[in-house]
């Protein structure tokens, strides 16, 4: 899923950890459930509190409120008075892997070996 706010597997406590550190009332993350296979959870921090709402792929035995998209759930609750504790406002997005640095370094000697140049290469 490329949502900069979907967060993938990560536990309950990580996904508290993040929402907790931005602060906003109405920050709000996306990730797998842990206790529910196949289901995403939409977690909002409000007051202090993280609220989780757990969302399922279509099923007859759950109350329905359907969008086609993440995109389009995520733009229904960004208004307010939809149902949750407080409309959607902040996204905390997953954080960027680290890129990789390429380093060179000096060769000792003049670098020769059979006739070929090596340059030695570090990543960071």
């Amino acid at each position: 899923m490329e949502l900069p706010f979907y967060h993938g597997n990560i536990t309950r406590k990580t996904c508290e950890e993040l929402l907790s550190k931005k602060g906003k009332d109405g920050s709000f993350l996306l990730r797998e459930s842990e206790s529910m296979a196949g289901a995403l959870c939409l977690c909002v921090f409000f007051e202090q509190l993280i609220y989780t709402y757990r969302i399922f792929r279509e099923s007859e035995d759950v109350p329905k409120r359907v969008f086609k998209t993440i995109k389009d759930l995520i733009y229904a609750y960004e208004k307010p008075n939809q149902g949750l504790v407080v409309n959607l406002r902040y996204p905390v997005r997953r954080p960027k892997p680290p890129r990789r640095r390429i380093r060179k370094s000096k060769v000792e000697g003049d670098g020769d070996y059979d006739g070929k140049r090596f340059i030695s290469v570090f990543l960071a």
